[in-house]
């Protein structure tokens, strides 16, 4: 009986064949899209200045229900006066890029390289990354140092698991989250291979990131996941999952809430400079962490916001000022 129970169990944890694009009855390629060496393909989208005239190129890493249409929303005359060039991209399994069944924090990175290389940025390239898409940056300057020219993190999502948080502050902060957050976590931590069949299970706590119900304490936050469900916003972030959920949203937890191959307060110092961007409000990332994790490099530059939340792309002039931190006085 509890053979065939564990055989059951496996069968329906099983996630369902992925909806490629460009494949028949998938859904359409619409975007440019570079090939990687593996055969998967990335979609991208390019903005400020043209790549050719530009004086600092920058690739940047969509979080969590993102694509490649999000950037830190600078403004174009910004752009235009530093001379940056920004590609932002679907992530592996998002919006119009093939998924990545082995996906990992090491394979974000590569994919941030070859898609470097595939639009000739240089030997040299900065990183921004927002939320979740975060891991990628840290992926590079933990496999890809030499390549990147600077980075900047905005709300950086920690994983309650990395070594270097100490125990207790970990599990206080834990506690802290809604239970079927604590679960989702958990289940993309401890049994990945059944988290497709634990979140399509209506009757088990599961979580309220992708539900679109976590308690924000920030009043902007709470405000704007307002009107993204008021204007139908929320509801086309399915664009993401187009492909599946499982290769875009779940296997972005399995990533990011798993076992690492190393502990980000582990790296050494890169040899480039490190910014992030971190509100003392936010409700999806507790500010105690981010605040541990400056605390144990000295490396990074940490610039807490007052009275701000976890969605910091529209916060007024915000993209600006990342901007013009990176590059208004570096070196070409």
């Amino acid at each position: 009986m509890l053979g065939s129970l564990a055989g059951w169990l496996s069968r329906a944890a099983d996630p369902p064949a992925p909806k490629l694009c460009g494949s028949p009855g998938g859904p359409p390629v619409t975007a440019p899209r570079v090939t990687l060496r593996d055969g998967r393909h990335l979609a991208y989208c390019e903005s400020g200045v043209p790549k050719e005239q530009a004086r600092f190129r920058v690739v940047f890493s969509h979080g969590f229900t993102g694509s490649r249409e999000d950037s830190v929303r600078a403004t174009q005359e910004v752009a235009e006066e530093l001379g940056v060039y920004m590609v932002g991209f679907d992530r592996a399994g998002y919006g119009e890029s093939d998924p990545n069944p082995n996906r990992s924090v090491k394979s974000a990175a590569l994919d941030v390289e070859e898609l470097a290389d595939a639009l000739g940025l240089g030997p040299k390239f900065y990183v921004i990354g927002i939320s979740l898409g975060c891991h990628a940056v840290w992926g590079a300057l933990k496999y890809i140092p030499e390549r990147i020219a600077g980075a900047a993190m905005m709300a950086p999502v920690v994983n309650y698991w990395w070594p270097g948080f100490p125990a207790d502050l970990a599990a206080e902060v834990y506690k802290k989250q809604e239970v079927g957050d604590q679960w989702a976590l958990r289940v993309s931590h401890y049994a990945p291979g059944i988290l497709h069949w634990w979140m399509d299970q209506s009757w088990l706590p599961t979580s309220t990131v992708v539900a679109g119900t976590t308690p924000l304490p920030n009043k902007r936050d709470a405000e704007i996941r307002a009107k993204l469900k008021a204007d139908g916003t929320f509801q086309q972030m399915e664009l993401a999952t187009q492909q599946g959920i499982h290769e875009s949203y779940y296997r972005d937890m399995m990533v990011m809430f798993g076992k690492w191959e190393f502990d980000p307060m582990s790296l050494p110092k890169p040899p480039c400079p490190v910014h992030i961007w971190q509100g003392d409000e936010d409700g999806l990332v507790p500010v105690v962490l981010q605040r541990h994790i400056v605390s144990r490099l000295s490396w990074v530059n940490y610039h807490e916001l007052p009275a701000t939340g976890h969605f910091l792309s529209p916060v007024p002039g915000l993209g600006d000022t990342v901007l013009q931190t990176l590059f208004g006085n570096a070196k070409q």
